[in-house]
């Protein structure tokens, strides 16, 4: 009972909140851990001067909430507008309750393509007289995190072709004493922005990536280990290919990493098991039925943990 509440705190602490608001507080509450439907969150009291990759942060804990038409409590549900209102409160900014008023909030972007995580994307319906009427968040490379409708979660979508965008962080903003001090912060690690992005796109936690890179390569792209494994995640050359990944270029090392760990956890059921895997392959933890016997990967594995732990 002990192992599995260990392993229950590890992946409440680490992995975004799973396809239902509910099955992710139950996982959160067993593990003794503050859920995202509390008033209290990981980011709450950042000041209005923070980072993309914050904003990333702070949407990827609503992942799986239920969508509610008029919905501002993730206990209950959030709408697409309720969404983006309850992220941009997490770090202590204000911004209008419906998407109409938010697409006056901010400044224009001209273009997807200036397009940076955080910024507000917004859509009309045609058969609709109201105009806008839906928004999400995005997150970068085409993808966006948003509330879509009845019967669906908050979740990782494609952009598309929005009608408007919206800029709400200042351009260049960092974040303050403050902000740097609380909650989930990866300010100042290097690639913060594409572990927020690879995280909230496969469902884990920047912080474990980040903690990952640390552990692997002290943040190196150039990286290469004895035993050949390759750049900032250390992909051994048959992982890579496997995975269709470049281990020398940080987006598609840090993706890969991401969604290789997300595999991982399904398989083996667990954070901690996924990690090992990681370091000593999936073969291994099969063979063993759980976590090897060895010292080099129980240290991997508390060495990653607790590097997540600082930065979330």
């Amino acid at each position: 009972m002990a192992v599995q509440s260990r392993i229950g705190q590890i992946q409440a602490r680490f992995m975004v909140p799973p396809t239902t608001n509910a099955s992710w507080a139950r996982a959160a509450s067993a593990a003794g851990l503050t859920t995202p439907t509390s008033a209290t969150s990981a980011t709450a009291g950042l000041a209005a001067t923070g980072t993309g990759a914050e904003v990333v942060g702070a949407a990827t804990k609503y992942l799986g909430v239920p969508y509610k038409w008029g919905g501002t409590d993730p206990a209950t549900g959030l709408d697409c507008s309720g969404f983006t209102q309850r992220v941009y409160a997490d770090l202590g900014i204000s911004i209008p309750r419906t998407s109409s008023q938010q697409a006056t909030a901010g400044r224009p972007v001209a273009s997807l393509a200036e397009a940076q995580p955080g910024d507000l994307v917004f859509f009309d319906n045609s058969s609709s007289r109201s105009g806008i009427d839906h928004v999400g968040l995005y997150i970068g490379g085409g993808k966006m995190i948003a509330a879509p409708q009845e019967g669906e979660v908050v979740k990782v979508q494609d952009v598309g072709n929005p009608t408007l965008i919206r800029r709400v962080l200042p351009d260049g903003a960092r974040p303050t004493t403050a902000a740097a001090s609380a909650g989930s912060s990866l300010a100042g690690v290097p690639y913060a922005d594409l572990f927020s992005q690879a995280g909230a796109k496969h469902g884990i936690s920047p912080a474990l990536l980040a903690a990952v890179a640390k552990t692997e390569s002290g943040f190196n792209s150039a990286a290469v280990s004895s035993a050949g494994a390759t750049g900032l995640m250390q992909f051994m050359p048959g992982t890579a290919k496997g995975l269709g990944v470049d281990p020398t270029d940080p987006a598609s090392s840090i993706d890969g990493a991401a969604r290789y760990l997300s595999s991982l956890t399904r398989q083996f059921g667990s954070t901690e098991l996924a990690l090992a895997a990681y370091n000593a392959g999936p073969g291994t933890v099969q063979r063993y039925g759980g976590m090897p016997p060895y010292a080099e990967t129980t240290s991997y594995v508390q060495k990653v943990t607790s590097a997540a732990e600082a930065y979330s």
